[in-house]
């Protein structure tokens, strides 16, 4: 029987209010690998986007909680700068394709500046069915060089969050 968004977002829901927040990130994990691994889930809640369309689509966004679910379509190659989620959490479950990832390590706050500076800790390959948390704070950039899906859980809405200025310190950049 094929996993649906809403018991996607119904496990996901029962899980923040058992633990009052990401502490049952495993748990979440696990449930977003299993819509990931279900053809029909994928194809369903990640269909191909119209051109020109964003790559981003929120699926869910719950009134209690506030975390949200959402579908993310690459057609094209996509780089991005290391980048956290603000005050939130966020979960990043690979769909289809491939997405190496690089988490990066603070090396230097600037709060007069409003700058983080950060360095390349460690890159990894996320393929399909591979998941992970991202607690606050985490500092991570995705390369995307082939068309790719995904599902992004965000803690809240990201559309409504501040993010912090963050900068690859000089000689630290990757791309």
């Amino acid at each position: 029987m094929p996993y649906t968004l809403n018991e996607l977002a119904n496990d996901i829901k029962d899980i923040l209010q058992t633990n009052k927040g990401p502490d049952g990130s495993d748990k979440i994990c696990y449930f977003v690998s299993k819509a990931l691994m279900d053809p029909s889930f994928v194809s369903h809640n990640l269909p191909d986007r119209e051109e020109g369309s964003p790559p981003r689509e929120v699926l869910y966004e719950d009134d209690h909680t506030g975390f949200c679910i959402c579908g993310h379509v690459y057609a094209t190659k996509a780089i991005g700068f290391p980048h956290d989620h603000g005050s939130s959490w966020a979960v990043y479950g690979q769909a289809s394709g491939e997405t190496e990832m690089t988490d990066w390590q603070i090396v230097k706050a600037q709060p007069d500046e409003g700058v983080i500076y950060v360095k390349p800790n460690k890159t990894y390959t996320m393929k399909t069915g591979d998941v992970h948390f991202y607690h606050v704070g985490d500092v991570h950039s995705p390369v995307r060089k082939a068309p790719v899906r995904l599902l992004r859980i965000e803690g809240v809405n990201l559309d409504n969050i501040q993010r912090s200025n963050i900068k690859a310190e000089k000689g630290n950049d990757v791309t």
